[in-house]
């Protein structure tokens, strides 16, 4: 299974860097659509839509928004990092659903309601993706993001498993610390404030506060977006969301830390941007 993890993470690091640097922006829509499209299929069986015809059908709507919102909605309008930044209230509750299990899994009773859950899960990840690669210097944001939600996730594994006693969230996902998440956050300022140094100058003590207090926020939405998609899989008594990737699971297990950070580093660089 580690051997599986590593070959994986080989090639799909790589492919993901590639999409960063190489691919123009329509291009890099369409990449970053495939994604989104294949974690809509994998959702709508989280969501209780165990038919196959259903799935496909849901993921071509999803599809078909993608589509809608790319042909009509200006992305150099102040419309697109909105629609990216109001995902974040809902995360809010996504944090509460999880602590509140298994109090809370009543509504996760409800397909439809659970469907919809991934609006601004996907959709708004898509959406926050792409009007950063239409940002000055895109492809270091991009790689900047990248490299807090992987620096985050090895080291919220080392610290768990050096030091990790206390539980997170027991009852949703057992294997994640309170260890963990300090070692994720520790990592993610180390990150950004290398990058701030080497790429980014002339930022007063207000925006360094803003870029701290920002990453760290980052880190504790990535830990939620993780969380939650640990909700939904008990809930639906599945281990994986799919056997897309191999030793990995689905393609929602590997983006789901991605879908709750990036509106968060898409205000990161709004406020970096204008302080």
């Amino acid at each position: 299974m580690l051997l599986q993890r590593v070959l994986t993470a080989i090639v799909l690091i790589p492919l993901t860097l590639a999409g960063i640097y190489l691919l123009p922006d329509t291009g890099f829509r369409l990449f970053v659509g495939v994604i989104t499209v294949l974690a809509a299929w994998e959702w709508a069986n989280l969501s209780g839509y165990k038919n196959q015809f259903s799935r496909v059908a849901i993921a071509a709507v999803v599809a078909a928004v993608l589509v809608l919102v790319h042909t009509f909605i200006d992305v150099n309008s102040i419309v697109w990092p909105i629609l990216s930044l109001i995902t974040l209230p809902w995360w809010l509750y996504a944090a509460s659903a999880v602590v509140r299990y298994p109090d809370s899994a009543r509504w996760l009773c409800n397909r439809a309601l659970t469907l919809l859950m991934l609006v601004p899960v996907l959709i708004g990840c898509w959406v926050g993706l792409v009007w950063l690669k239409n940002q000055p210097q895109s492809a270091l944001l991009l790689t900047w993001l990248m490299l807090l939600v992987w620096g985050a996730d090895i080291g919220a594994y080392f610290a768990g498993r050096a030091f990790g006693k206390k539980k997170l969230a027991p009852q949703v996902s057992p294997g994640k610390t309170w260890a963990g998440v300090y070692g994720g956050v520790v990592t993610s300022m180390v990150i950004s404030i290398v990058i701030a140094l080497v790429f980014l100058t002339g930022h007063s003590l207000k925006g360094w506060l803003w870029l701290l207090l920002i990453s760290s926020a980052l880190i504790g939405f990535s830990v939620m977006g993780d969380l939650f998609e640990s909700l939904l899989k008990r809930h639906r008594g599945i281990k994986d969301s799919s056997a897309l990737l191999p030793g990995h699971g689905g393609v929602l297990d590997r983006t789901d830390s991605l879908c709750a950070a990036t509106p968060v580093f898409v205000l990161l660089w709004f406020v970096l941007s204008v302080i």
